[in-house]
């Protein structure tokens, strides 16, 4: 399974269109973890898996999402709800209640990864506005196979920040 999570992109059209071109046929979902400021007809949207974010206005989008792609069960949501600024706790409870392998997150700004409970937790950072000691602009890919799962953070600029690649070993919960 192949996965492209993207957030916090705020109003910023052209570089979700530039990573539906390259990756949009080449992964298996393409996730929005919400504050696109877009409304879900746009076309920059189309082909997302996307959550409402805290900045984004209208009930055009979910407070979660919660997919399977490829037998993986993924839980997705912005963060806000989950209070993630503070704590991680209510993620990891909402994971373990949802079976979830997967969950991914924004809201921070801040680019991250984990397994807890046998459940890989990650934020891909920001698309525009980055906070903390990873300033650059990213998003996440992910490659999970039988043998485990590589997160990859890229740069806008399809640069990979290969120091903060990470391989997990994957036990589906479901």
């Amino acid at each position: 399974m192949k996965l492209l999570v993207v957030s916090d992109s705020h109003h910023e059209r052209d570089c979700l269109i530039h990573l539906k071109e390259k990756y949009e046929g080449n992964v298996d979902a393409m996730i929005h973890c919400g504050d696109s400021e877009l409304e879900k007809d746009d076309p920059a949207m189309q082909g997302f898996h996307t959550v409402r974010g805290n900045c984004d206005f209208g009930s055009d989008y979910p407070n979660d999402w919660v997919g399977v792609v490829d037998g993986y069960r993924i839980f997705t949501t912005h963060g806000h709800l989950y209070n993630i600024k503070m704590t991680l706790m209510n993620l990891r409870y909402r994971a373990r209640e949802l079976n979830a392998d997967f969950v991914f997150f924004g809201h921070s700004h801040e680019l991250g990864v984990d397994m807890l409970d046998n459940t890989i937790i990650l934020n891909p950072g920001s698309i525009l506005l980055p906070r903390g000691r990873v300033q650059d602009k990213t998003y996440a890919l992910i490659d999970a196979t039988d043998k485990g799962v590589t997160i990859r953070f890229m740069t806008i600029d399809d640069v990979e920040l290969t120091e903060l690649t990470q391989t997990f070993p994957l036990v589906k919960n479901n």
